[in-house]
Order: structure tokens, then C-alpha cells, then sequence
């Protein structure tokens, strides 16, 4: 699980309502449906109706990717199943490495090691990885795009929910204790719509833009050592490439080995 997002959701939560608490509001005036229901309800519509049925079910999986922790050492052992390629196809040939490819999970890492062993022309692999890797950079943006747009319209909505409450408040004015009460839960939602967009949408966005900055890196990273084993580099070669991929605090393991 990704530890951070957990933090950030539970720090989040607790400086709303401590701070509530430490100013003097009751955490009995959270109890508004009203205002849930215009902030929340109102910020998926808006989705409904800024994106594509097909876009917005996926924010079930998007969910799924901020609780999910990044693998490590992953960048690490790649570079150690690069040598190892290297290693047999200069041992025994290029064609030696159709028995690894069935061992191989990442499809993008897969269909590339296939295509060098099926001879293809290297201009052609190299071609063929980076439009994958562009198509997938614009998935992903416009699939966080759906975050940063809810980040957008909840604040706005959360203005939206003062004004529909101050209209209430001030439809009667025969009960000046009532007043004040209906001004005070009026501005919940503004609460809640600036809470909503700036601690969770809008973070949740980014932390989506870092995540998919690291999968790029990743497969570029793959991209050369692909284009690297077809062009015959030895596997200190490879190695010596593939190493500034590396953050510097985890190249030890590699440096030791070699």
C-alpha cells in the first residue's frame, strides 16, 4: 500500500477538525447533508458531464493506483536481467533469448525483446517502443485529467452551496438566533469544497503525474537496454548505460556485483 497517500488522507482530516475544534466550531455543524450532497453529488456530475461514460469509470482504477505502492528495486533488477541477456546472447545468439521472453511480465518489455529476436530493423523497434510510450503518456494525462477537473469544480461548488444557504438563511429573518445558525452551516460547504479540491482531488492528480513520470523513466530505461542488446553492447556496456536510470543511493548492489 502507498503509505503517503494513507498520510496525507488521515493529517488531512485531522488539521480540519482540530483546527475546527482549536477555533471554537462545534464538529456538529459537519452534520449537513445538504451540503455533502451539493459538494460531492455536484462534483461527479460535473465529471458526467465534462467526460466520456468511458473516462469516468475508470476513476475506480486511478483510486486503486494511489493506494498502490511503486515496486522496489524494480529499475534494479532490470538491469540485472539485462546482463543476463546480454551475457547468453553473446554466449550462444540473438535467438538464445526466445526462452527468456516467456519469463518476461511486462508486455511492454516483451513485445520489444520479440521484435529483436525476430530481426526486426532497430530505426523500427526504437519507433515501434516510443509510440507506445507517447500513446501511454497521453493515457495517463488524460486520465489524471479527470482528477484535476473534480479539483477544479469542487471549490467553485463549495461557493455555490454558501450562496444556496445564505438564500435560506436570510428567506427568514423573524428569528435572530436561527439566523446566525443558518449562516454558519451555510459556509459548509465551502468547506467542504475547498477541502475536497485542494487536499484530495488536485493532490491526488499529481501524485498520479509522479507515478506515471516514473513509469516513463522505467520503460525508457528499458527502451535502451533493448536497443542496447540488439546492437551487440557487452554486458558492462549495458550495464553502464542502464545505470543512470539508477538513483545513485541504489547503485551499491549493482557496483558490488560487477
Amino acid at each position: 500500500m502507498e503509505k503517503s497517500t494513507v498520510i496525507g488522507l488521515i493529517a488531512g482530516f485531522i488539521s480540519v477538525f482540530v483546527g475546527m475544534i482549536l477555533k471554537g466550531a462545534p464538529l456538529s455543524s459537519l452534520n449537513n447533508p445538504a451540503a455533502f450532497l451539493i459538494i460531492i453529488g455536484g462534483t461527479f456530475s460535473c465529471l458526467f458531464n465534462a467526460f466520456p461514460m468511458a473516462m469516468v469509470a475508470k476513476l475506480p482504477k486511478l483510486f486503486k493506483l494511489l493506494f498502490r505502492a511503486e515496486a522496489e528495486g524494480g529499475k534494479v533488477e532490470t538491469v540485472k536481467l539485462f546482463v543476463e541477456l546480454s551475457q547468453l546472447a553473446r554466449r550462444e545468439g540473438i535467438l538464445a533469448l526466445e526462452s527468456k521472453v516467456a519469463e518476461i511480465e511486462d508486455p511492454f518489455f516483451k513485445n520489444g525483446l520479440s521484435m529483436v529476436i525476430d530481426g526486426m530493423d532497430p530505426d523500427f523497434v526504437s519507433d515501434v517502443l516510443d509510440a507506445e510510450l507517447s500513446v501511454m503518456e497521453e493515457r495517463h494525462a488524460e486520465a489524471r485529467s479527470i482528477l484535476t477537473q473534480a479539483g477544479t469544480y469542487a471549490p467553485t461548488l463549495g461557493v455555490l452551496g454558501a450562496v444556496v444557504g445564505l438564500i435560506a438563511a436570510l428567506a427568514d429573518l423573524s428569528d435572530v438566533n436561527k439566523l446566525g445558525h443558518a449562516i454558519s452551516a451555510a459556509f459548509i460547504a465551502t468547506i467542504l469544497g475547498i477541502f475536497t479540491g485542494y487536499v484530495i482531488w488536485l493532490p491526488f492528480a499529481n501524485k498520479l503525474k509522479v507515478k506515471s513520470a516514473n513509469e516513463v523513466a522505467y520503460k525508457r530505461m528499458i527502451i535502451e537496454g533493448i536497443l542496447s542488446l540488439q546492437a551487440g553492447d557487452s554486458p558492462t556496456a549495458i550495464q553502464a548505460k542502464l545505470m543512470v536510470f539508477i538513483p545513485q543511493s541504489e547503485r551499491g548492489e549493482l557496483a558490488e556485483e560487477g
